[in-house]
């Protein structure tokens, strides 16, 4: 995921875009805890990406862009 694609989407889309990323961690952490060894990247990515939108979302609030 790229950021300059973020920073063209909406506030409401980034939203929607987050609440999905959220429910990929839940189900993700619901998996190592059922002893489903997920890749350890997809925490990262997942992270990096929640931090991403939050980021931009806190962007366009602001007025920065």
């Amino acid at each position: 995921m790229k950021i300059c694609d973020l920073r063209n989407k909406s506030i409401d889309d980034l939203n929607h875009e987050l609440e999905n990323l959220l429910k990929e961690k839940f189900n993700l952490r619901m998996q190592v805890s059922s002893e489903k060894s997920p890749n350890s990247h997809l925490f990262r990515n997942v992270r990096k990406n929640i931090v991403l939108i939050k980021t931009v979302i806190t962007e366009k609030k602001e007025g920065v862009l």
